[in-house]
């Protein structure tokens, strides 16, 4: 007999027709309703059984987070609450599950911390909050593919292990097969690296975009999504060791058809997510809710979850020079009252989340995309523009989030990109190959990164990365 899924059962209407459903136990009362969860959607279905036609022993075993199979008719149902529930007519127990032991866990059915959540991450997404959270994840990351293949892009598998720094900011995670505790040594006393497996230092990639950018001189346009790690020992809300980024690469666009691009790419994603997840968002927007009313009033959302969403979809991004943000900042009254962190006192500063929120939250009260930064608190990559001072740079600034989208028109000119690792100190023979594409057929080209985890956290309103990847790395944690 064909298992149905629990969402297209609730759709359904009342039919005769003997049915199978599969999943776990969420609560069963009065040894005669069941609710029941197969992980397809936020509701349960209830299962209505007789219970004079079972045993004691299998009633027993029906207990919150049992694994069962009912095999019933779909009927349409007496009691409030749901439109069709299931007549049962038998009841199979798939897995058991211990109450004593399930209480000693976040199965439980009571309300549990995200901390306590995180230390049993084997388990939370079994929780109407995780469980949410991971299908509206699920559906972004489909949506990151459709609006990419629609549009003529085509996906490039970038490496993960690398030899070289794509954001030269070397904080890496070193790769090698060389006994740490006795690696050769060369004749200066280094750790010979010539005989590890790739005979030169390696390590887990910090972005695709490098390579990305060498294959859209032959595609035209292409875009990664894949996993990318960073050694930065930042333990925030807003950063994992290892995360997952989307970098698409475009030949012959500048950095305002970049802008076009990332607006366009952010909407469609979250329109998605709007009109394929709407039971989750309405739970997570009422979580939310729940949520604000412990908080003092000038820390609570002024807008509700789908609300939000709904603005940014309507509302084109604001377009603001570095330039423009620092006169804007250095004004602004926290700055002036000191109530920065980090004061803004003059032209170049880099400017830190507390400024990025403000321009968002504050000042603008809607998305936000800086460009044209200073060259020398940027990536060696981007086109440096005619004043010498500043590069075609671009972050797109959400609300909650701060920093979004990074990226920029890349530097195609031979001479000046040259030029620019020399005084960055980049070493022409590890880059050699990217250098070397600026020689032929080299043109106005032009890409970005969005990670990933951050935006699944604006769609979902959850306001710890941790808490929008099903297993986080961070300093001091890879546990599960």
């Amino acid at each position: 007999m064909q298992q149905h899924r629990i969402a297209t059962l609730l759709q359904a209407d009342p039919s005769m027709q003997e049915i199978t459903v599969k999943g776990w136990v969420r609560s069963f009362r009065n040894d005669r309703f069941i609710a029941l969860n197969d992980g397809s959607t936020i509701h349960n279905i209830q299962c209505v059984i007789e219970p004079e036609n079972y045993e004691r022993a299998l009633l027993d075993e029906i207990n919150v987070a049992a694994a069962v199979a009912v095999t019933g008719t779909l009927v349409e149902s007496s009691g409030s609450g749901q439109r069709i529930e299931i007549q049962a007519s038998k009841v199979e127990i798939l897995g058991k599950a211990d109450p004593e032991e399930v209480a000693k866990t976040i199965l439980s059915p009571k309300r549990h911390k995200l901390e306590t959540l995180r230390e049993q991450a084997h388990l939370r997404v079994r929780t109407n909050t995780f469980g949410a959270v991971m299908r509206v994840r699920a559906a972004l990351s489909y949506a990151v593919h459709k609006y990419f293949q629609e549009n003529g892009f085509y996906q490039a598998h970038t490496p993960i292990l690398t030899g070289s720094d794509a954001e030269g900011a070397g904080e890496m995670f070193r790769v090698s097969t060389l006994d740490p505790k006795n690696p050769p040594l060369d004749e200066e006393g280094a750790i010979d690296y010539k005989q590890d497996f790739f005979e030169k230092e390696s390590n887990l990639t910090v972005s695709g975009q490098l390579e990305a950018e060498t294959y859209a001189m032959g595609l035209g346009q292409v875009y990664t999504f894949g996993p990318t790690f960073r050694a930065e020992n930042s333990n925030t809300s807003r950063h994992l060791a290892e995360f997952w980024m989307i970098e698409p690469e475009v030949a012959f666009n500048d950095l305002d058809a970049n802008m076009d691009l990332s607006e366009d790419f952010i909407k469609s994603v979250i329109e998605y997510a709007m009109e394929h997840c709407k039971d989750d968002l309405e739970f997570l927007e009422k979580r939310l809710i729940q949520e604000d009313k412990s908080k003092p009033q000038a820390e609570r959302s002024p807008m509700e979850l789908r609300e939000k969403l709904d603005f940014v979809l309507k509302n084109n991004f604001k377009r603001v020079s570095y330039t423009e943000a620092i006169d804007i900042l250095k004004n602004s009254k926290p700055n002036k009252k000191k109530k920065f962190k980090y004061l803004i006192e003059e032209w170049g500063a880099d400017l830190q989340s507390e400024h990025e929120r403000y321009l968002v939250e504050k000042h603008f009260e809607c998305p936000v995309i800086l460009f044209d930064y200073p060259a020398n608190i940027k990536a060696f990559y981007m086109r440096l523009n005619e004043d010498k001072k500043t590069v075609r740079a671009m972050d797109i600034l959400f609300p909650g989030i701060g920093e979004i989208v990074g990226g920029s028109q890349r530097e195609e000119r031979y001479d000046v990109l040259k030029e620019k690792m020399d005084v960055m100190g980049i070493e022409e023979k590890e880059l050699w190959w990217y250098l070397e594409t600026r020689k032929f057929g080299s043109v106005i080209h032009s890409g970005f990164g969005l990670g990933f985890e951050r935006l699944v956290m604006f769609v979902t309103g959850m306001s710890n990365v941790r808490d929008v990847i099903p297993y986080p790395r961070t300093p001091g944690n890879a546990e599960f």
